[in-house]
Parts: C-alpha cells; sequence; structure tokens
C-alpha cells in the first residue's frame, strides 16, 4: 500500500464516445470481478453451445445481485479459475486485469473496468442477462455509480469492497452505468487504502461525479438517486421501451413512484 488512499476513475460517455480517466495504477478488485466471472461463464456456455443450467443461474443471480461469495467460488470453478478468467477477459481485451487464485485479489484498472463494462452492457441477449442481474442489486449494496443517477433513472452497478489483512485499510470499488444530466455513462473508481468503509464510499462517489463532470459536463447528484428496479427477479431484460434511454441504448427509464433511496453503506463482500 502506498501512503494515504489512492483512488482511480474513469468514465465513456455512451453518446459520444468522450472518454476520461484520472489516477492511473492498477487495483484489487473485490466483488467488481464477479462481473468478469460471470462474462466468462457466459463465453463457457456459449463455447459449449450451451446455455446456462438451473444452478448456474442461481449462483450467477446471487452472486451478482447480493455480491454472494461461495456463489462466486462455485462458478469460478466452472470457468477454469484464475487461468479461464485470463483467458476470458484477453478475448474482451482487457489487457491490464489480471487474476489471483484467489478471485477477490485480481488486479486490475479503471480503464480496463470501462472496457469491460461497455461490452457487458450493450445491446445482446447474453449482455441483457447481465445487466438485468446489475439493476437489481439490493439496495444496501446501491451506492457508487447510483449515487450520480438523475432521478428516476435506471442504473446497472456492481460494487467490491475488502478490508487487508496485512493493513486493516479498505479496498472500495464501484462499477458500472448511470444516467446523469440525461447522458449515459458507463463509470468506474477504484480505491484503496481507506480508514473505514465509509470514507471509501464517500472518496469514490466524489471521484465518479468528477470523472462524468470532467467526462461530459454533466451535473452529478450529491445525494443518491431513486433506485429503480427491475420487475421480475428472474426475468432476463425485455427489449427497451420506446422513446427511452437506460444504460443499452442511452435513454432513461422511469422509475417505480414507491422506489426509496439506498442507504449508504452495503454488508460483507
Amino acid at each position: 500500500m502506498t501512503d494515504g488512499p489512492r483512488v482511480s476513475a474513469a468514465a465513456l460517455d455512451l453518446a459520444d464516445g468522450e472518454t476520461y480517466a484520472s489516477g492511473g495504477g492498477v487495483f484489487v478488485t473485490a466483488s467488481v470481478v464477479k462481473v468478469d466471472i460471470l462474462t466468462a461463464l457466459l463465453l463457457t456456455a456459449r463455447d459449449a453451445g450451451r446455455e446456462l443450467t438451473a444452478a448456474e443461474r442461481a449462483h450467477a443471480e446471487a452472486m451478482i445481485v447480493r455480491s454472494d461469495n461461495d456463489a462466486a467460488t462455485a462458478l469460478w470453478q466452472v470457468v477454469g479459475r484464475a487461468a479461464g478468467l485470463d483467458a476470458a477477459n484477453a478475448r474482451l481485451g482487457l489487457t491490464r486485469t489480471v487474476a489471483d487464485a484467489r478471485w477477490g485479489l485480481t488486479r486490475t484498472t479503471a480503464a480496463d473496468r470501462v472496457r469491460l463494462l461497455r461490452q457487458v452492457l450493450a445491446p445482446g441477449d447474453a449482455r441483457a442477462y447481465v445487466r438485468e442481474l446489475m439493476e437489481r442489486v439490493v439496495p444496501e449494496q446501491a451506492w457508487g455509480v447510483p449515487a450520480l443517477a438523475d432521478p428516476g433513472t435506471r442504473w446497472a452497478v456492481k460494487n467490491g469492497w475488502l478490508p487487508r489483512d496485512a493493513t486493516g485499510l479498505w479496498v472500495v470499488n464501484s462499477t458500472g452505468c448511470v444516467t446523469v444530466g440525461g447522458r449515459v455513462y458507463m463509470v468506474a473508481v477504484l480505491s484503496d487504502g481507506h480508514a473505514s468503509m465509509a470514507e471509501g464510499v464517500a472518496r469514490v462517489e466524489d471521484a465518479a461525479r468528477d470523472a462524468v463532470r470532467r467526462c461530459g459536463g454533466a451535473a452529478a447528484p450529491t445525494r443518491a438517486a431513486p433506485a429503480a428496479r427491475m420487475p421480475a427477479a428472474g426475468a432476463v431484460a425485455a427489449a427497451p421501451l420506446k422513446g427511452a434511454r437506460n444504460c443499452a441504448t442511452g435513454h432513461a427509464l422511469p422509475a417505480p413512484a414507491n422506489a426509496a433511496p439506498p442507504p449508504p453503506h452495503g454488508g460483507a463482500d
């Protein structure tokens, strides 16, 4: 660890392709690597010419929606552990992501996170499945990127948080897709060296707002916007509504009238 917290952020404006990056460096993924594991699983199934099994779907939902570690470990075995993840990420063009034998200690960069998000949240049947799960993350884990969202718009997120054994300092990461100022952004913030998770979440959200502002000039809100949820727990995302933008198409979908702001903290990673 270096002295003091480190933060690196990257953002992509989907409308015009403009990008912004700050901080640089390589970071431990913690649970944001679960998006990689799910993507590797989908590639494994496609290569074998098969659909996901019921057990794989159950593990995938638990891994992304609730950040369940046992489910992630089960799918880690299916995709071939570190070697399998590295092979899948190489196919996706992630040049600075290197898997570790302990999946939560995989190393990556903010730029690689945005590169992955752009691929897995784009239109397409398999991608719709990834997006649908990321749009249903439990409220207590809806911090970070979702805090930037315009009121009444959907977001997709996968966060990661981990206290390091050697130092007691926290790794806090947030990656996802969000509508800010009517424009859709892919955003990734990686960080470490925080005295507490709460301190890390605050820094991550500040860095995400700054990245979006510098990328496209949109003014992100300073408090979490209402969280939109997918209508059915097991359904794959349907085609976008006419005339509306979401993270795949760039259109804002309305949130339910009774949607509540997510709590400012998360559970154990």
